[in-house]
């Protein structure tokens, strides 16, 4: 997210055929603890000794807007729920992110607790393709529209047919944005599940063709040398 973010959108842009596992900790654990740009705002690191200043990156929001074809995320702990993400991540074709949402035992441990404890259905939402989304303890609550976005509603308080049902296939990024915007820092609430799973033309079956194409129509001999001298821009000089 920081020194490889460059390399990470791009991947994700040109839907390159790699799984990208992005291990969130909230920390720079292997530097020895300071600050990451997954920390949220007002963390007190060796490098922020006074509380980070800096909004958080949301790994899901940057891949989705990338267009990465393929995103998810997970919980280190839920086995079930990360190992249906990963499955499903290492079998699509094209670029997929997942991210990991892991404590860092010696510099940020108990960073996702809340998640874990008493009160975590209250805060997870976990989504399924084809499922409304419904999550707490007895499903007292769900995810409806509210203006451009989404929000969490209590489900005693709308009609079923209010209730979002989650499409992971829809080819536009805005509805899988929109539900990615509902994790905040504080873990109020937590999405995890497959946000986004569509099917694109990779980068590297693209590239292939190209240069069987190329080769299919390239001249041979003596025209090629001048067809690679003449190129495709000449200028007369009077």
């Amino acid at each position: 997210m920081s020194i490889g973010g460059n390399h990470l959108i791009h991947a994700l842009r040109r839907n390159i055929n790699v799984t990208i596992l992005l291990f969130n900790n909230r920390i720079y654990g292997l530097t020895k603890g300071q600050y990451s740009p997954t920390s949220e705002v007002g963390k007190v690191t060796k490098s922020t000794p006074m509380g980070s200043l800096d909004h958080p990156f949301n790994p899901v929001s940057l891949a989705l807007g990338a267009e990465a074809t393929f995103v998810g995320r997970a919980l280190d702990s839920d086995r079930n729920g990360l190992t249906e993400v990963l499955r499903a991540a290492a079998q699509h074709r094209g670029a997929a992110l997942v991210e990991i949402l892991q404590d860092c035992p010696i510099f940020n441990d108990g960073s996702f607790d809340a998640l874990r404890k008493e009160g975590a259905e209250e805060r997870v939402i976990k989504v399924r393709h084809g499922e409304p989304i419904v999550f707490g303890a007895n499903g007292e609550y769900c995810v409806v529209k509210s203006g451009f976005g989404l929000e969490v509603a209590k489900t005693a308080d709308v009609a079923i047919d209010e209730i979002i049902v989650h499409d992971a296939q829809v080819d536009d990024p805005a509805y899988a944005f929109a539900l990615s915007r509902l994790s905040d820092q504080n873990l109020d609430h937590t999405v995890l599940g497959i946000f986004r799973h569509i099917s694109r033309p990779t980068y590297d079956d693209a590239a292939r063709s190209q240069v069987v194409a190329a080769r299919n129509a390239a001249p041979s001999g003596t025209a090629a040398l001048q067809s690679l001298l003449h190129g495709r821009d000449t200028w007369t000089v009077d």
